[in-house]
Protein backbone atom coordinates (compact mmCIF):
# COMPACT_ATOMS: atom_id res chain seq x y z
CA UNK A 1 0.00 0.00 0.00
CA UNK A 2 1.45 3.44 -0.89
CA UNK A 3 2.01 6.23 1.65
CA UNK A 4 -0.96 8.43 0.63
CA UNK A 5 -3.36 5.50 1.05
CA UNK A 6 -1.81 4.61 4.43
CA UNK A 7 -2.18 8.20 5.62
CA UNK A 8 -5.76 8.33 4.37
CA UNK A 9 -6.60 5.08 6.16
CA UNK A 10 -5.11 6.24 9.45
CA UNK A 11 -6.90 9.60 9.31
CA UNK A 12 -10.23 8.08 8.37
CA UNK A 13 -9.95 5.46 11.12
CA UNK A 14 -9.73 8.26 13.68
CA UNK A 15 -12.81 9.94 12.21
CA UNK A 16 -14.70 6.67 11.81
CA UNK A 17 -14.10 5.68 15.43
CA UNK A 18 -15.43 8.98 16.78
CA UNK A 19 -18.70 9.09 18.69
CA UNK A 20 -21.12 9.56 15.81
CA UNK A 21 -24.20 7.54 14.94
CA UNK A 22 -23.65 6.36 11.39
CA UNK A 23 -24.84 3.41 9.38
CA UNK A 24 -22.74 1.28 7.08
CA UNK A 25 -23.90 0.96 3.49
CA UNK A 26 -21.44 -1.82 2.69
CA UNK A 27 -22.93 -4.84 4.44
CA UNK A 28 -20.96 -7.97 5.36
CA UNK A 29 -22.70 -11.32 5.10
CA UNK A 30 -22.64 -13.00 8.50
CA UNK A 31 -21.42 -11.79 11.88
CA UNK A 32 -18.27 -13.92 12.15
CA UNK A 33 -15.90 -15.89 9.93
CA UNK A 34 -14.95 -19.52 10.55
CA UNK A 35 -11.73 -20.60 8.82
CA UNK A 36 -11.36 -24.42 8.90
CA UNK A 37 -7.70 -25.43 8.71
CA UNK A 38 -8.54 -28.04 6.07
CA UNK A 39 -9.50 -25.24 3.65
CA UNK A 40 -6.94 -23.12 1.83
CA UNK A 41 -9.26 -20.12 1.72
CA UNK A 42 -12.70 -18.82 2.71
CA UNK A 43 -14.90 -16.24 1.02
CA UNK A 44 -16.82 -13.35 2.59
CA UNK A 45 -19.47 -11.53 0.57
CA UNK A 46 -19.99 -7.77 0.75
CA UNK A 47 -22.98 -5.83 -0.60
CA UNK A 48 -23.09 -2.09 -1.29
CA UNK A 49 -26.68 -1.14 -0.51
CA UNK A 50 -26.15 2.52 -1.27
CA UNK A 51 -26.94 4.41 -4.49
CA UNK A 52 -23.38 5.75 -4.65
CA UNK A 53 -20.05 3.93 -5.00
CA UNK A 54 -17.65 3.44 -2.09
CA UNK A 55 -13.95 2.78 -1.67
CA UNK A 56 -13.46 -0.29 0.52
CA UNK A 57 -10.32 -1.47 2.30
CA UNK A 58 -10.06 -4.79 4.15
CA UNK A 59 -7.44 -6.29 6.47
CA UNK A 60 -7.09 -8.74 9.36
CA UNK A 61 -5.58 -7.93 12.76
CA UNK A 62 -4.91 -9.97 15.88
CA UNK A 63 -6.96 -7.84 18.29
CA UNK A 64 -5.65 -4.27 18.14
CA UNK A 65 -8.60 -1.98 17.39
CA UNK A 66 -6.21 0.79 16.34
CA UNK A 67 -4.59 -1.40 13.70
CA UNK A 68 -3.99 -0.15 10.18
CA UNK A 69 -3.33 -2.33 7.12
CA UNK A 70 0.37 -1.44 6.93
CA UNK A 71 1.08 -2.47 10.53
CA UNK A 72 -0.69 -5.81 10.90
CA UNK A 73 1.19 -9.11 11.02
CA UNK A 74 -1.18 -12.04 10.71
CA UNK A 75 -1.00 -15.30 8.72
CA UNK A 76 -3.75 -14.22 6.34
CA UNK A 77 -3.96 -12.52 2.98
CA UNK A 78 -7.07 -10.74 1.68
CA UNK A 79 -7.74 -10.24 -1.98
CA UNK A 80 -8.67 -7.70 -3.12
CA UNK A 81 -7.45 -5.58 -0.18
CA UNK A 82 -8.56 -2.25 -1.68
CA UNK A 83 -11.28 -1.76 -4.27
CA UNK A 84 -14.18 0.37 -5.48
CA UNK A 85 -17.69 -0.98 -4.92
CA UNK A 86 -20.35 0.15 -7.33
CA UNK A 87 -23.88 0.90 -6.08
CA UNK A 88 -26.13 -2.09 -5.42
CA UNK A 89 -23.38 -4.56 -6.30
CA UNK A 90 -21.74 -7.49 -4.50
CA UNK A 91 -18.05 -8.14 -3.98
CA UNK A 92 -16.35 -11.28 -2.68
CA UNK A 93 -13.35 -11.11 -0.37
CA UNK A 94 -11.02 -14.09 -0.56
CA UNK A 95 -9.18 -14.80 2.70
CA UNK A 96 -6.16 -17.08 2.31
CA UNK A 97 -4.08 -18.70 5.04
CA UNK A 98 -0.39 -18.02 4.39
CA UNK A 99 1.21 -20.48 6.89
CA UNK A 100 3.17 -17.95 8.94
CA UNK A 101 6.61 -18.64 10.38
CA UNK A 102 5.12 -18.99 13.87
CA UNK A 103 2.64 -21.88 13.65
CA UNK A 104 -0.77 -21.41 15.23
CA UNK A 105 -1.82 -23.77 18.06
CA UNK A 106 -3.24 -27.07 16.86
CA UNK A 107 -5.03 -27.96 20.12
CA UNK A 108 -7.39 -24.96 20.15
CA UNK A 109 -8.90 -22.22 18.01
CA UNK A 110 -7.14 -18.92 17.36
CA UNK A 111 -9.04 -15.64 17.00
CA UNK A 112 -8.37 -12.72 14.66
CA UNK A 113 -10.43 -9.77 13.43
CA UNK A 114 -11.60 -8.94 9.92
CA UNK A 115 -11.77 -5.18 9.29
CA UNK A 116 -13.80 -3.63 6.48
CA UNK A 117 -13.37 0.13 6.06
CA UNK A 118 -15.96 1.92 3.92
CA UNK A 119 -14.90 5.31 2.53
CA UNK A 120 -17.77 7.21 0.87
CA UNK A 121 -17.21 9.33 -2.25
CA UNK A 122 -16.48 13.03 -2.05
CA UNK A 123 -19.79 14.94 -2.15
CA UNK A 124 -20.45 16.76 -5.39
CA UNK A 125 -22.78 19.55 -6.43
CA UNK A 126 -22.81 23.34 -6.23
CA UNK A 127 -23.86 23.28 -2.56
CA UNK A 128 -20.46 21.83 -1.65
CA UNK A 129 -18.31 24.29 -3.59
CA UNK A 130 -15.93 26.28 -1.38
CA UNK A 131 -17.46 24.75 1.75
CA UNK A 132 -16.00 22.65 4.51
CA UNK A 133 -17.48 19.20 5.09
CA UNK A 134 -16.71 16.10 7.14
CA UNK A 135 -16.29 12.81 5.33
CA UNK A 136 -17.22 9.84 7.53
CA UNK A 137 -15.45 6.52 7.11
CA UNK A 138 -17.16 3.51 8.66
CA UNK A 139 -15.22 0.50 9.88
CA UNK A 140 -16.82 -2.87 10.65
CA UNK A 141 -14.93 -5.56 12.62
CA UNK A 142 -15.83 -9.25 12.66
CA UNK A 143 -14.21 -12.07 14.58
CA UNK A 144 -12.35 -14.64 12.50
CA UNK A 145 -11.82 -18.03 14.13
CA UNK A 146 -9.08 -20.27 12.76
CA UNK A 147 -10.20 -23.82 13.54
CA UNK A 148 -7.60 -26.64 13.43
CA UNK A 149 -8.78 -29.87 11.84
CA UNK A 150 -7.70 -32.08 14.76
CA UNK A 151 -9.86 -30.49 17.47
CA UNK A 152 -11.93 -32.83 19.58
CA UNK A 153 -15.58 -32.32 20.41
CA UNK A 154 -18.32 -30.46 18.58
CA UNK A 155 -18.23 -26.64 18.38
CA UNK A 156 -22.04 -26.62 18.38
CA UNK A 157 -22.03 -28.25 21.83
CA UNK A 158 -19.21 -26.14 23.29
CA UNK A 159 -21.50 -23.49 24.92
CA UNK A 160 -23.26 -26.23 26.88
CA UNK A 161 -19.93 -27.37 28.33
CA UNK A 162 -19.34 -24.13 30.25
CA UNK A 163 -19.31 -24.31 34.06
CA UNK A 164 -19.76 -21.47 36.54
CA UNK A 165 -18.24 -20.88 39.97
CA UNK A 166 -19.17 -18.18 42.48
CA UNK A 167 -16.73 -15.52 43.53
CA UNK A 168 -16.43 -11.95 44.76
CA UNK A 169 -14.01 -9.15 44.06
CA UNK A 170 -13.80 -5.55 45.33
CA UNK A 171 -17.20 -5.76 47.01
CA UNK A 172 -19.01 -7.18 43.99
CA UNK A 173 -20.20 -10.66 43.12
CA UNK A 174 -18.53 -12.47 40.24
CA UNK A 175 -18.92 -15.60 38.16
CA UNK A 176 -15.87 -17.51 37.03
CA UNK A 177 -16.72 -19.18 33.73
CA UNK A 178 -14.66 -22.24 32.80
CA UNK A 179 -14.43 -23.36 29.17
CA UNK A 180 -13.04 -26.92 28.95
CA UNK A 181 -13.38 -27.08 25.16
CA UNK A 182 -10.89 -26.12 22.42
CA UNK A 183 -13.40 -23.61 20.98
CA UNK A 184 -14.03 -19.95 21.71
CA UNK A 185 -17.43 -19.33 23.29
CA UNK A 186 -19.03 -15.87 23.07
CA UNK A 187 -21.59 -15.07 25.76
CA UNK A 188 -24.07 -12.48 24.51
CA UNK A 189 -26.23 -12.25 27.64
CA UNK A 190 -26.20 -13.91 31.05
CA UNK A 191 -28.21 -13.63 34.28
CA UNK A 192 -27.95 -15.36 37.65
CA UNK A 193 -31.01 -15.78 39.87
CA UNK A 194 -30.26 -15.08 43.53
CA UNK A 195 -33.13 -15.03 46.03
CA UNK A 196 -35.73 -14.78 43.29
CA UNK A 197 -34.04 -11.81 41.59
CA UNK A 198 -32.32 -12.08 38.22
CA UNK A 199 -29.01 -10.21 38.25
CA UNK A 200 -27.32 -9.24 35.00
CA UNK A 201 -23.78 -10.45 34.59
CA UNK A 202 -21.12 -8.85 32.39
CA UNK A 203 -20.61 -10.66 29.10
CA UNK A 204 -17.50 -11.66 27.21
CA UNK A 205 -15.72 -14.25 25.09
CA UNK A 206 -14.27 -17.25 26.91
CA UNK A 207 -11.04 -18.48 25.37
CA UNK A 208 -10.49 -22.21 24.82
CA UNK A 209 -9.31 -24.23 27.84
CA UNK A 210 -9.49 -21.07 29.96
CA UNK A 211 -11.40 -19.21 32.67
CA UNK A 212 -13.08 -15.80 32.44
CA UNK A 213 -14.17 -13.80 35.49
CA UNK A 214 -17.41 -11.85 34.92
CA UNK A 215 -18.62 -9.08 37.22
CA UNK A 216 -22.16 -8.92 38.69
CA UNK A 217 -22.40 -5.17 39.30
CA UNK A 218 -25.66 -5.12 41.32
CA UNK A 219 -24.74 -8.05 43.58
CA UNK A 220 -22.48 -7.24 46.51
CA UNK A 221 -21.57 -10.80 47.46
CA UNK A 222 -20.83 -14.09 45.75
CA UNK A 223 -23.97 -15.79 44.37
CA UNK A 224 -25.15 -18.85 46.28
CA UNK A 225 -24.11 -22.29 45.10
CA UNK A 226 -26.98 -23.76 43.08
CA UNK A 227 -28.25 -20.37 41.86
CA UNK A 228 -29.87 -20.74 38.44
CA UNK A 229 -28.08 -19.26 35.43
CA UNK A 230 -29.48 -18.46 32.00
CA UNK A 231 -27.11 -17.45 29.24
CA UNK A 232 -27.13 -16.81 25.50
CA UNK A 233 -24.21 -17.86 23.33
CA UNK A 234 -23.54 -16.93 19.71
CA UNK A 235 -23.02 -19.88 17.37
CA UNK A 236 -21.04 -20.17 14.14
CA UNK A 237 -23.91 -18.61 12.18
CA UNK A 238 -24.30 -15.58 14.46
CA UNK A 239 -27.54 -16.84 16.03
CA UNK A 240 -28.24 -16.78 19.77
CA UNK A 241 -28.52 -20.12 21.56
CA UNK A 242 -30.22 -20.02 24.98
CA UNK A 243 -28.84 -22.36 27.66
CA UNK A 244 -29.25 -22.92 31.38
CA UNK A 245 -26.80 -23.78 34.12
CA UNK A 246 -26.19 -23.35 37.83
CA UNK A 247 -23.51 -21.97 40.12
CA UNK A 248 -21.21 -24.73 41.34
CA UNK A 249 -18.63 -24.91 44.11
Amino acid sequence: MNKPIRALTAALLVIGCALFTVQANVIISGTRVIFPAKDSEVTVRLTNQNTTPALVEAWIDSGDQQSTPDKVNTPFLITPPLFRMEPNRDQSLRILFTHSQQPLPTDRESVFWLNVLEIPPKPSGPQFLDKNYMQMAIRSRLKLFYRPATLSGDPVKAPGELSFKAGSEAGSGTLVVHNPTPYYVTIGQITVNVGGTAHKVDTGMVAPLSDLRLNISDLKQAPDVGSAIQYDCINDYGADVVLKGAVSR
